[in-house]
């Protein structure tokens, strides 16, 4: 179909919906000015519309007399065509604003370990009170795959500990952790009275998460300065990097948050150090290119009220 068929413009190829419910009101009611008020609108901008469309059109769809406007034998099979196009509208506004509460009722979130084992239950407990019909997912990766299910879209919003967030991401700050030095009971640096420096910590064979985590990077980062011995074994999880350190497999640097319970149990001991800044901020990240989920939105705003130490 040619652009000028129905008008001048691309943009004024396809009728406008209120015409077509228009014509529909008219054959309903028998005259224009009926046909007008039935639906809401004043009949001198109802008779401009109709004329309107006629001139694009090309056909005449009203007879106009002095006694009032009919439809023409061509506006009647118009009309007929005119209502399975309103039905059809009808039927897509209906599924768009399912689809829209479908959308709203579920809420996919991706989080770093450290995130989703220590704060996440607690910021998903108050979201449901807030929302108690609101359906949640929770995935649980290392922060580099965190950034690729937001980016991709397959989780709403994310919540990440590693120091740099890719520009493609917006990011807002929502709490703060910090890594600390632990050893098991039996380790000479249980009993260690100076602080550990930076040059000895990098000169130590260490147990570490795996490459990605926001906790290796973090301590990567702060020691990119220094000469690093090997790493003595990389673990995907803070559980299993504890249970290394009480066994006996070497120091680790890891969050607080996730030692804390062990600490205060005597399971592992806490080592000083000085002239390393191992604190760290945590982000809620989601995609630059999409509005904040609604629901992701009250997330963030929960986890900004409950700031970690």
């Amino acid at each position: 179909m040619a652009a000028n068929d129905l008008g001048g413009t691309r943009g004024e190829r396809w009728p406008d919906l209120s015409v077509l419910e228009l014509l529909v009101a008219i054959s309903e009611h028998g005259s224009l000015s009926a046909g007008a008020r039935a639906i809401g609108m004043a009949q001198p901008n109802a008779s401009r519309a109709i004329a309107t469309w006629e001139k694009n059109l090309g056909i005449r769809v009203l007879e106009r007399s002095p006694r009032g406007s009919t439809l023409t034998s061509d506006g009647d099979v118009v009309v007929d065509w005119a209502s399975a196009v309103l039905d059809a509208a009808a039927e897509l506004r209906t599924a768009v604003e399912a689809l829209r509460r479908d959308q709203n009722s579920h809420l996919t979130v991706a989080a770093s370990l450290t995130v989703a084992e220590h704060l996440i239950p607690v910021w998903l407990t108050r979201l449901r009170r807030e929302r108690p019909d609101l359906d949640v997912g929770l995935l649980v990766h290392n922060s580099r795959e965190v950034f690729d299910l937001v980016g991709s879209g397959r989780a709403d919003v994310g919540f990440v500990e590693s120091p740099r967030v890719p520009s493609r991401l917006r990011r807002m700050s929502v709490a703060h952790d910090r890594l600390i030095v632990v050893v098991a009971p039996s380790h000479p640096w249980a009993r260690r009275k100076r602080p550990l420096g930076p040059s000895e910590l990098a000169s130590t064979s260490l147990v570490v998460r795996e490459p990605g985590s926001g906790t290796r990077t973090t301590l990567d980062e702060a020691l990119s300065g220094y000469d690093r011995d090997a790493p003595a074994i990389e673990l995907s999880s803070n559980a299993a990097v504890r249970i290394a350190v009480a066994s006996g497999a070497g120091p680790a640097v890891i969050s607080e948050l996730a030692v804390a319970p062990a600490v205060r149990s005597g399971e592992l001991v806490a080592v000083p150090i000085a002239g390393l800044d191992l604190v760290r901020t945590l982000h809620a990240v989601w995609t630059d290119a999409a509005a904040l989920h609604p629901a992701a939105a009250d997330l963030v705003a929960i986890a900004r009220r409950q700031l970690a130490p």
